[in-house]
């Protein structure tokens, strides 16, 4: 079982890309992601703690309709977190 752990502000945009959300967009104090017609505030801090985690974590749950596990949430989906190369 695979547990929650703390998260890369750029890894959670990752992630949230990968689960249907568009941006990050410029906001007033806050960047925002969105999904549909909900919107998600992105904390500005480099690296997100467990807590702060899950409670961002169960507004995602809220907006898509459905849990995530750790395990869901950690596990990438395929090609989803490619990164572009340089090319020669």
């Amino acid at each position: 079982m695979s547990r929650w752990t703390p998260c890369k502000r750029r890894d959670f945009i990752r992630r949230l890309c990968a689960l249907g959300f568009d941006g990050p967009y410029a906001g007033t104090r806050h960047q925002f992601m969105v999904h549909g017609e909900h919107r998600l505030a992105v904390p500005s801090n480099a690296e997100y703690s467990v807590p702060q985690l899950r409670m961002l974590i169960a507004e995602i749950e809220a907006i898509m309709g459905h849990d995530l596990s750790a395990g869901e949430w950690q596990r990438p989906r395929p090609g989803s977190f490619s990164l572009p190369t340089a090319s020669p």
